[in-house]
């Protein structure tokens, strides 16, 4: 794993997929902090961007620094109180997209292990029996030639669960730093993990609301 380098991309600034009176959808870039961290030089993030056009963002969940895709923001507090239940109730509905080492020897399944930190490497994560309970549903979506594409969509929002959940099945992401050791880390460019989809209903109206956002692998 190599020494955190926080370099934001700057184009596009902000790419913002929807706005009205009480939320906010941007599609996030790999590289860009969902929320600002305690260095001075992480202060750079999707909420503070927001907040230069809209002071009154506020953040409702947060994507790994490389992931990219689709986040919601609230603009009020009772936005942003019915967003957070809906996503502790799993009444929304989140679908990642996700390139990863190898051929997976079932088409779909379901990966249910228990995530814990790694206290000796933190942030690292780790299977664990003493951790709480994470599950993945994975389906394939199409194999290349030493590489397959992934539907991942979790049921539960443990940090990091998608690439723990990966590497424990035996395919972990391409292109991540964290996990997958040199050969995976150097095999792209970026992570290969993409927020390709968020449904809720809007926190006003009670509407369905779904946004989509094309995997850029």
């Amino acid at each position: 794993m190599q020494v955190f380098e926080y370099r934001p991309p700057a184009l596009p600034w902000l790419d913002i997929r929807y706005l009205d009176r009480d939320i906010i959808i941007i599609n996030k870039p790999s590289g860009l902090l969902s929320n600002p961290g305690r260095a001075a030089v992480t202060h750079d993030c999707a909420l503070t961007r927001l907040q230069r056009l809209y002071p009154e963002t506020i953040l409702v969940h947060r994507l790994d620094c490389a992931t990219s895709g689709i986040m919601v923001f609230a603009r009020n507090k009772a936005a942003e109180s019915s967003l957070k239940t809906q996503f502790q109730e799993r009444q929304s509905d989140k679908l990642y997209v996700a390139e990863v080492a190898g051929h997976l020897e079932q088409p779909a399944g379901v990966i249910d292990l228990p995530l814990a930190a790694d206290k000796a490497n933190p942030p690292l994560q780790q299977v664990s029996e003493q951790g709480k309970r994470a599950v993945t549903h994975y389906k394939v979506l199409e194999q290349r030639e030493d590489s397959s594409l992934v539907a991942l969509q979790p049921e539960t929002g443990r940090t990091h669960q998608l690439r723990v959940h990966m590497l424990a099945l035996g395919h972990p992401i391409l292109g991540d730093d964290f996990y997958g050791g040199c050969e995976i880390e150097n095999a792209r460019p970026r992570l290969c993990l993409h927020a390709a989809s968020l449904a809720f209903c809007h926190p006003y109206s009670g509407a369905e609301m779904h946004f989509v956002s094309l995997s850029p692998f």
